[in-house]
């Protein structure tokens, strides 16, 4: 079975993943308990950096798994270089979220360690970010991406922030300030919030770096 193949597969599972996660999570449904943790029903689950990036994930996987299909049935020869472009920075979404949620939710919070790997959790937080590292890595390599794309990898993660601190500072002074600091990265002040937010940044940038090195070095 060729790297296409197997692309086609994973990207697959990618797509059903998101798209049950998605509707359970807009749907309140839960399979595993009864925790919401960091979940919440309706169109308000898109204010979670987690779900917007597994959405970004299930769309540029839905747009790979076409590529791959023209491939494998010989009606394309190559993948075009913005595909593997869009499919980075998702890959860059998800990988943030996944390290997040397991060096910094997770342990510092005051559930459970694995309450945040429940239901549509399981999928966001662990088995998507896990599917999408492998087959962008192994399986979608792209010699022709440039630093650039290091660049590109931290626009979810601007944009983001942008809208995060823009809600916070608007709802400054309500007496449920957690409601607009839901990740907790604002709740010691100001002074903490643009240490947390610069954190983020590098770490994104970093990530997207590290992708982009082991897209060009791995290959299958």
């Amino acid at each position: 079975m060729n790297k296409y193949k197997i692309s086609l597969i994973i990207n697959l599972i990618i797509v059903i993943l998101v798209t049950i996660g998605t509707i359970f999570m807009i749907a309140g449904i839960r399979f595993m308990s009864d925790d919401l943790i960091l979940s919440v029903s309706s169109i308000e689950t898109l204010k979670f950096f987690t779900v917007d990036s597994n959405i970004l994930m299930g769309i540029a996987s839905l747009i790979f798994l076409y590529y791959d299909f023209l491939i494998i049935s010989k009606k394309k020869k190559e993948i075009p270089t913005i595909v593997y472009n869009i499919k980075h920075i998702a890959t860059v979404g998800v990988i943030l979220t996944f390290l997040v949620t397991v060096f910094y939710l997770a342990p510092f919070s005051e559930y459970s360690y694995f309450a945040f790997f429940k239901n549509s959790n399981l999928f966001f937080h662990l088995i998507v970010p896990i599917l999408s590292f492998i087959t962008y890595i192994f399986f979608e390599n792209n010699n022709k991406q440039n630093k650039r794309i290091i660049i590109l990898g931290m626009i979810p993660m601007i944009i983001y922030s942008c809208f995060y601190i823009t809600n916070y500072l608007i709802h400054l002074g309500s007496s449920s300030m957690k409601d607009y600091d839901w990740y907790n990265f604002i709740g010691n002040g100001i002074v903490s919030g643009v240490i947390s937010i610069s954190v983020m940044y590098f770490l994104t940038y970093l990530i997207s770096y590290i992708l982009w090195r082991l897209n060009k070095k791995v290959n299958i």
